[in-house]
């Protein structure tokens, strides 16, 4: 083989090693940064223990908020209409945050309740996330809830 040729096939193969070490650095750190949308049935059912944070969503179950007097710390319970969980918050609550309301939280499980470091409250259902927003309409149609009709935007 020729030296010209040689190194060629160097050369090809040195950036052929930099864009697989590229590429799979790249799709490791998308996969580290996933944040994945479940419920509190799907959180009972196992689905979040491959997950070290996600997001939790439902609806705040009402009677359920209990701020610490002493702290910034917020104890409610989120239930997509089949199964409840506790959630831990400590920090400011959004001004749209109170029972009966779509909550989203992201954070991880810690003995059986899920830590949130962040939480969203929406004023309507009209933004929730598709699979919530599935995952909600089973559970209605499982317990036989009626929703209103969404009010037409002007």
């Amino acid at each position: 083989m020729r030296p010209l040729r040689r190194r060629r096939i160097v050369l090809i193969g040195l950036i052929l090693g930099a864009v697989a070490i590229a590429t799979s650095a790249m799709v490791y750190g998308l996969s580290q940064n996933m944040s994945y949308l479940l419920t509190p049935s799907q959180v009972l059912a196992g689905k979040a223990a491959d997950y070290r944070s996600f997001r939790l969503g439902g609806m705040v179950a009402p009677g359920s908020i209990a701020h610490d007097p002493h702290s910034l710390q917020v104890d409610f319970t989120v239930t997509d209409g089949d199964h409840t969980l506790p959630v831990q918050y400590t920090g400011i609550l959004p001004d749209l945050f109170r029972a009966n309301q779509a909550v989203i939280a992201t954070g991880h499980m810690q003995g059986g309740v899920f830590v949130a470091s962040e939480v969203l409250a929406k004023h309507d259902a009209t933004y929730m996330p598709r699979e919530l927003q599935q995952a909600m309409a089973q559970a209605h149609a499982k317990h036989h809830v009626v929703m209103p009709a969404p009010e037409p935007t002007p």
